[in-house]
């Protein structure tokens, strides 16, 4: 058994994102052809990867979760990615455009795409600019229920310029939008050609994609199948079958792994409490990597009990952080403040630090006006300091973690009550639209290493009030909109974070989610497959499964 860390996120990254210089024609096997004697032949072996919430979303422009990455970065493809090292990198593009190689304009507003020209979608049609452009127009598309419209609606005039190129302008300069790219996989204008309404596409269900896997068969509350595409454009794939196998209970997700009846643990991975013993485990590799992901508590700031901010700040005062870490993670995970990875360029350290004190949260809830009632729960204006935390039923740690702060928030007059639900119904509308009390959730909050959080926390982009992203929290911030529209329209690493540290610093003092720390992820695998690399700019560790293979 071997551990080491993976390569975090530094300044390096951050400066590549902005492409100093085009990148060359790259296939999405960034890791480079294994020197071992199968790759000589067809593609042999299966691999399976267990994951404890079921991948149900197959178009990859639609609302989503990170499992459903797994599947989409094995069947799609989108125009360029990102490394683990933090930089981008062509996929379907055969270059990186930036304002040194006149891809994109002095002014940050006129884009020129370069297409590769020997890709062809699993049915056998070939690829072309045509199908960016219908891709980029369908996500905006207002009947269309896009997972992210922000950065696409600024486009205009996409035009064709011919199969292997295409252009467009942008309303305004968007510095984040090549990161939006890559996390934007490419559809087939044909698969909707007199569909009326794309959100029930045949499409939706049997997806065709230019990936290395191509679509099999799905058996619902069980697994996805995945098979090799023989016509691909890259190196790779080297396994004959990708399995994604739903197993909803941490315990017997683990279980299964120690057995040997899945091969790769996807997410949640290896929990804390599983880590030693997985470290015993003969013919198995673990890898150790930071995690962009924050596990937080998300308050509904629409919610009247959470309305003032000496309310959340007595919540926050009220949670014993270090406890929780220390007695349900085993130590493994890092409290933070800041919803930056820790080891990215524009992470702010000098936030203020947690302090655990019933006494402090006691005499904020005192000051505020909130007197205790009956059954010792405070209320205020009619209003009880009463309210639901929800997350992934069957995640154990997080339910632990639930009692835990149950019963911290007892002691100061708050009732909180656990109403948990399994992960489709959780992440579905529930989450998207707001319709949670709190809820504790790990979230990644930047794309690659990109510091725009727009769609996290610009007022816009609250879709239960009519906007368009993932401001679930509804924290509506004038200062806030203000520093993120000016962020996106500069290219400068150096200036952007200037401005990125001051948003930081004014989501840690609205507490819109009380933070309580980063996650370590414990990746683990049969010791017989080579080619996984781990890679924090993505959210699912299959971002590379073209690469993987198996070694006797």
């Amino acid at each position: 058994m071997t551990e080491k860390k993976s390569i975090t996120l530094t300044r390096r990254g951050a400066l590549g994102l902005m492409g100093a210089a085009g990148a060359t024609l790259m296939a999405p096997n960034l890791l480079g052809k294994p020197a071992f004697a199968q790759t000589e032949g067809s593609p042999e072996g299966r691999v399976i990867v267990g994951l404890v919430q079921e991948p149900t979303v197959f178009n990859p422009l639609m609302v989503k979760i990170e499992v459903d990455d797994g599947v989409h970065f094995s069947v799609f493809d989108a125009l360029f990615r990102f490394t683990p090292e933090g930089e981008v990198v062509p996929n379907l593009a055969t270059e990186v455009p930036t304002q040194a190689n006149g891809g994109i304009s002095e002014d940050g507003t006129e884009w020129r795409i370069k297409l590769r020209d020997d890709v062809k979608w699993h049915d056998g049609e070939p690829f072309t600019a045509e199908d960016v452009k219908f891709t980029l127009e369908l996500i905006v598309n207002p009947d269309f229920r896009a997972w992210r419209t922000a950065g696409h609606s600024l486009l205009r005039d996409i035009t064709v310029v011919s199969p292997t190129e295409l252009t467009w302008r942008m309303e305004e300069p968007f510095s984040p939008y090549l990161s939006f790219l890559t996390e934007t996989f490419i559809v087939p204008k044909h698969a909707f050609e007199g569909v009326e309404d794309p959100n029930s596409a045949p499409f939706n269900q049997s997806p065709i994609g230019t990936g290395a896997f191509k679509w099999d068969r799905r058996l619902a509350g069980d697994r996805v199948e995945l098979l090799a595409n023989a016509d691909y454009h890259g190196e790779g794939p080297y396994l004959e079958r990708l399995v994604f196998k739903y197993i909803p209970d941490i315990t017997v997700h683990f279980t299964q792994f120690r057995s040997g009846d899945i091969d790769l643990l996807g997410r949640m991975y290896i929990t804390p409490d599983n880590y030693e013993e997985a470290k015993t485990l003969p013919d198995r590799t673990l890898v150790l990597q930071p995690a962009p992901s924050i596990e937080s508590i998300a308050l509904n700031l629409e919610r009247p009990q959470f309305k003032e901010l000496a309310v959340r700040e007595a919540l926050y005062a009220a949670i014993d952080k270090q406890a929780i870490i220390d007695a349900i993670y085993y130590g493994v995970h890092d409290p933070v403040e800041s919803y930056v990875p820790r080891n990215s360029y524009y992470y702010y350290p000098d936030l203020p630090r947690h302090e655990y004190s019933p006494d402090k949260a006691n005499a904020l809830l005192d000051e505020a006006g909130w007197k205790r009632g009956a059954g010792g729960i405070r209320e205020k204006d009619g209003v009880r300091l009463s309210f639901k935390n929800s997350t992934t039923s069957g995640n154990h740690l997080r339910e632990q973690m639930q009692q835990f702060v149950q019963q911290m928030l007892q002691q100061i007059g708050v009732e909180m009550t656990i109403e948990n639900m399994p992960a489709a119904v959780m992440w579905g509308d529930f989450w998207m639209q707001s319709r949670f009390d709190t809820a504790v959730v790990g979230t990644t909050y930047l794309i690659g290493s990109d510091p725009d959080v727009t769609n996290r926390f610009h007022s816009s982009a609250i879709t239960a009030q009519g906007g368009s992203g993932s401001n679930n929290v509804q924290i509506k911030n004038a200062r806030i909109d203000e520093l993120l529209e000016k962020g996106t329209r500069i290219f400068d690493p150096a200036e952007r974070k200037v401005i990125y540290d001051e948003v930081q610093q004014i989501v840690r003092h609205e507490l819109p989610f009380l933070p309580l720390f980063a996650e370590n992820f414990i990746h683990g695998r049969k010791s017989g497959i080579e080619g996984f690399e781990p890679n924090g700019n993505t959210r699912t560790e299959s971002w590379n499964a073209a690469s993987w293979y198996w070694v006797s």
